[in-house]
């Protein structure tokens, strides 16, 4: 894929909404049900829709190098995952998701600076507004969150360094080819957790009044993955990486909608900053 700025742009957009619709159904399931059996669904659903969509669209198979790329792309995806699904299950959500996603761009913008250079300073304003967005947009009101404690960023910082991981190892694989790597990912992701639980004896089914938002978070949760490999592709790496971590953007208005959530000013501040910094990027 050649690349184009704005389609960039418009994917890594896409990819946020995708993502946040996709944590909102697999961190109300977590929350219901065994996090392992939420992720290892999840996957397996991801799995077999882009092994059916690669086939329907007879995308070719991509090198080996690719596979191993994608494989290890899939592995640190995994732990991201599983990390933030656990943390917005037993930990204020004000605190694991941004600071999830706040940690999981540092890691590309500093790649992405040292591969193709320091972005425009308009550019470089709109990153820093983005990562301001992110944090007041999943900020608890007064009074709506547990007093913060320094080991509940375990799990959100490892999930935001598993991202971060899953962001650079995705990019290295060739641009002739999207659904097949992101289904090789997904696959070394389920051997892995299905050892995982088989080693630890962990429980791993999930309620079945779980699986419809199961079904859903890995549906979404695909679709935010191969979005995010297509706008990589058509631009550059950090931009990608920075518009697709506002995904808590979405997950906030899809609490307010179907959960009757009431947005802060803080969060609504975080918003329009949001709005800003895609504009400054697109700039």
């Amino acid at each position: 894929m050649s690349e184009s700025p704005l389609l960039g742009i418009g994917f890594g957009l896409a990819a946020a909404s995708s993502w946040g619709a996709g944590d909102f159904c697999g961190g109300l399931a977590s929350k219901r049900t065994h996090v392992y059996g939420v992720v290892i669904l999840s996957q397996l659903v991801g799995l077999g829709l882009l092994i059916l969509l690669a086939l329907l669209l007879a995308e070719p198979v991509p090198a080996h190098t690719d596979i191993l790329w994608a494989g290890l792309a899939g592995l640190a995806g995994t732990v991201g995952l599983v990390a933030l699904y656990r943390g917005l299950a037993t930990g204020p959500m004000g605190v694991v998701a941004p600071v999830a996603a706040v940690t999981s761009v540092i890691l590309p913008l500093i790649f992405g600076a040292f591969l193709e250079g320091i972005p425009a300073w308009s550019q470089l304003l709109g990153f820093g507004l983005a990562l301001c967005a992110v944090w007041l947009i999943t900020r608890p009101g007064p009074g709506g969150g547990s007093r913060f404690q320094a080991r509940a960023l375990a799990l959100p910082l490892l999930a935001g360094l598993g991202f971060g991981v899953f962001f650079i190892l995705i990019d290295h694989v060739s641009a002739s080819a999207v659904l097949w790597p992101l289904a090789a990912a997904r696959a070394a992701s389920v051997l892995v957790l299905l050892v995982v639980v088989l080693l630890t004896r962990q429980r791993a089914k999930p309620a079945e009044s779980q699986i419809p938002l199961i079904l859903m978070s890995g549906l979404f949760d695909t679709g935010g993955n191969a979005l995010y490999a297509l706008a990589a592709r058509a631009g550059r790496l950090d931009i990608a990486a920075v518009l697709s971590s506002l995904y808590p953007a979405v997950t906030v208005v899809l609490a307010r909608l179907i959960l009757k959530e009431q947005l802060s000013r803080q969060q609504g501040l975080g918003l329009a900053l949001a709005m800003i910094a895609v504009i400054l990027i697109a700039s």
